[in-house]
C-alpha cells in the first residue's frame, strides 16, 4: 500500500503534528502540535474528508456504473464502441478481465487516499479535548461515517479489503493483510457507521454534512449485506443468511421511517436540481456546486460520461433493452414471466412510469423539456448499443448548472447516495427473509404507489398502468412471491443508480441471472455473445495486482483469479 503510505505521510506532514524538535527555527509550511488541534485546523482535515467524495474521475467513479450497473442486466457499456475505455467492455462482458487493470488500480487508490483523510482527522479529533473544540463527538461522527461509506465501496466492488483505521501507524499500513472473513470485514463497516450514529446529531445545521438518520440508513445496509454470508475464503458462495443481522436491519431502517425523512410525491423530483435538490427523500447527497470560485466548479465527474451524443459526449452508461422491458405491466403488475418476449412499444404497451423517469425513449421529451425531444440520432453508435440514454444523473441542458467541459459536458446536480426508498426496500427485504412477508407487503406497496402517482412530470407519457400487490385478489402474497415482488420492485426503483449488480451477489443468484441475460440480450446486441459469467470468480474484480506489488505480496488475491 505505498502509494497510501505516501499520501498519508503527506497529510501527517503537512496537516497534523511536527514531532521535529531539533531544528532551531519552526518550519514553513508545517503545523504545531497546539496548530493542528485548533478548530480551524481540524475543520481544514474533516473538510479534506468530506472533499473526497467528489475527489474521482469518469475513469474511476465513485457512483460506480461500471460496476454496479454496466456489469448487470440494467446497461451497456456505451461510447464508441467495444474498444472505448475497453476495460469496461470487458468488465461488462465478465471475459478478459485483467488484475492489472489501471482503472480498477485508481479506483483502489482513491478511495483508500480518502479513507487515509477520515483517518487524519480522527487522529487529530482524538487527542483534542471537547472542551477546547464542542464539535469534537459530531466532527468523529461524520469520518467515522466516511471511513464506513468508503470502505462500503471498496468491499462491494473488490470484496476482500484490507482495513487501516486512525490507530493503525503509518508503518503498518502495507503490512495489513486483505484476508479476513468475510463477515469480520463487514462487521467492521458496521462498527463505523455505528459509532457515527451514536455520536452524530439528529440535524445538522449545514446541508451536506452527514446525520444520525444518514448513519442508520447506512448501518441497517451494511447489516444487510453482512446478512447474506459468503464463504470468501475459497469461493463467493452465498452460505446462510443471518436472522441477526436481518433484525438489526429492521431495527436501523425503523429509525429512518420514524423520522422527518419521507418519499417524494412523485419519483422525478429526486433528479432535478437547483429547488428540488436535498428534498425529503435525499437522506445523504454528494453535493455539487457551480459559480464556486473555481474554473468549472465542483462538478459530478463520476457520470460525465452518460450524456447523450445529440446533446455533447460521450452517450456511455446505456440501459438496456431487457431493463426497458423489465418496466412493462400485466394487470398493473410487473409481468415476471414474459417481459422480456417482446421488446417494449413506446406508448403502445402498458408500461410503469418510473420507465419516464430512468430512461430517455426516441420520440419523448428529454428530461421533461417538451421542446427538446430525445432522438435515435442522438445516439452514437446504435448498431452496437442501441437506442436508449440514462436520465437520472443528467439534466436538462438549459439548466445554468450544466457546464461544457470541452469535449465534456458536466452538471453540478447532486448526486443522492441513499434516499428513503431504499431504505422501505431494505426493511421490506430484511422482512421477506425473516418469514415476515406479510408486514412487507405494505412497504412494497408505498414504492408502487408513489410510482403510480409520478406522472405530474410527464403529462406526454401513455398507457400508464401500476396496480398494488392485493393478496387473495392479484396475488399470492407467500415467502417466495413476495421476494420476487421485492427483487423485481428494487430493480425498477433503483435502474441506473449504480446497485443492481451489487444486489444480485448479494442475493446469490447473479450467475443465472447474467448468463441467461447474456443468452438472451445477445439476440439484440450482437457483441454480448462473447459474454461469460464464471461462478466464484466474477463477483468481484480482482484485487489491482499493483497493489499487491506495493505490498510485497502480502495482499491475497480474491479467488479464481
Amino acid at each position: 500500500m505505498k502509494k497510501i503510505r505516501y499520501i498519508t505521510l503527506a497529510l501527517a506532514t503537512a496537516l497534523t503534528i511536527n514531532s521535529c524538535d531539533f531544528l532551531d527555527e519552526t518550519p514553513q509550511g508545517i503545523l504545531s502540535e497546539e496548530e493542528a488541534k485548533a478548530p480551524s485546523s481540524i475543520e481544514g482535515l474533516v473538510t479534506a474528508a468530506y472533499s473526497s467524495l467528489g475527489n474521482d474521475h469518469y475513469d474511476k467513479p465513485f457512483s460506480l456504473w461500471p460496476y454496479g450497473t454496466i456489469r448487470s442486466d440494467d446497461a451497456y457499456k456505451g461510447g464508441g464502441d467495444e474498444n472505448d475505455i475497453v476495460n469496461f467492455h470487458f468488465y461488462e462482458i465478465s471475459e478478459n478481465i485483467k488484475t492489472d487493470f489501471g482503472e480498477a488500480d485508481g479506483l483502489w487508490f482513491q478511495v483508500f487516499q480518502a479513507i487515509s483523510r477520515a483517518n487524519s482527522a480522527l487522529s487529530v479529533l482524538k487527542q483534542t479535548e471537547e472542551k477546547s473544540f464542542e464539535l469534537k463527538n459530531t466532527r468523529m461522527g461524520e469520518m467515522y461515517f466516511l471511513r464506513g461509506y468508503f470502505y462500503f465501496m471498496l468491499k462491494q466492488v473488490f470484496g476482500n479489503v484490507p482495513f487501516v483505521n486512525e490507530d493503525t501507524p503509518i508503518a503498518d499500513y502495507e503490512k495489513t493483510p486483505n484476508n479476513l472473513p468475510n463477515d469480520k470485514q463487514w462487521a467492521l463497516i458496521c462498527d463505523d457507521f455505528k459509532k457515527a450514529y451514536d455520536l452524530l446529531p439528529a440535524i445538522q445545521s449545514q446541508v451536506g454534512r452527514v446525520n444520525k438518520i444518514a448513519a442508520a440508513a447506512h448501518l441497517a445496509k451494511a447489516y444487510l449485506y453482512k446478512a447474506y454470508r459468503q464463504d470468501n475464503a475459497n469461493s463467493n458462495v452465498l452460505t446462510s443468511i443471518n436472522a441477526a443481522d436481518l433484525e438489526e436491519v429492521v431495527k436501523y431502517t425503523q429509525v429512518v421511517l420514524n423520522s422527518s425523512y419521507d418519499l417524494e410525491q412523485d419519483m422525478a423530483c429526486n433528479f432535478l436540481p437547483g429547488a428540488y435538490e436535498n428534498g425529503k427523500e435525499s437522506i445523504f447527497a454528494i453535493q455539487f456546486s457551480v459559480d464556486d470560485g473555481t474554473m468549472f466548479g465542483r462538478l459530478n465527474f463520476s457520470d460525465v460520461l452518460s450524456l447523450p451524443m445529440g446533446l455533447g459526449c460521450c452517450d456511455f452508461h446505456k440501459p438496456s433493452q431487457n431493463l426497458v422491458n423489465a418496466f412493462k405491466t400485466k394487470n398493473g403488475l410487473p409481468d415476471f414471466e414474459s417481459y422480456d418476449t417482446d421488446n417494449y412499444r413506446i406508448g403502445e404497451d402498458a408500461v410503469d412510469p418510473r420507465l419516464y423517469h430512468t430512461v430517455a425513449l426516441p420520440g419523448i421529451p428529454y428530461k421533461y423539456n417538451e421542446e427538446l425531444i430525445y432522438e435515435e440520432n442522438w445516439n452514437r453508435n446504435i448498431n452496437t448499443y442501441g437506442i436508449y440514454a440514462s436520465l437520472k444523473e443528467n439534466v436538462d441542458p438549459s439548466c445554468d448548472c450544466f457546464k461544457n467541459l470541452s469535449p465534456f459536458y458536466g452538471n453540478s446536480k447532486n448526486r443522492i447516495v441513499i434516499r428513503y426508498a431504499d431504505v422501505i426496500l431494505m426493511q421490506a427485504e430484511a422482512l421477506i427473509e425473516l418469514n415476515r412477508q406479510n408486514e412487507a407487503l405494505s412497504l412494497i406497496n408505498q414504492i408502487r404507489e408513489r410510482a403510480k402517482n409520478s406522472t405530474l412530470f410527464i403529462p406526454y407519457a401513455k398507457n400508464l398502468q401500476v396496480s398494488l400487490y392485493q393478496d387473495g385478489v392479484n396475488c399470492t402474497w407467500t415467502q417466495d412471491f413476495a421476494r420476487e415482488a421485492l427483487r423485481w420492485e428494487r430493480r425498477l426503483e433503483m435502474a441506473m443508480e449504480g446497485s443492481r449488480f451489487f444486489d444480485l451477489v448479494r442475493w446469490g443468484i447473479v450467475t443465472d441471472v447474467m448468463n441467461d441475460f447474456f443468452t438472451t440480450e445477445s439476440k439484440r446486441r450482437v457483441y454480448l455473445a462473447n459474454g461469460k459469467f464464471d461462478k466464484n470468480k466474477d463477483e468481484y474484480i480482482p484485487i489491482p495486482q499493483q497493489q499487491i506489488g506495493f505490498t510485497n505480496g502480502l495482499y491475497e488475491q480474491n479467488p479464481g483469479w
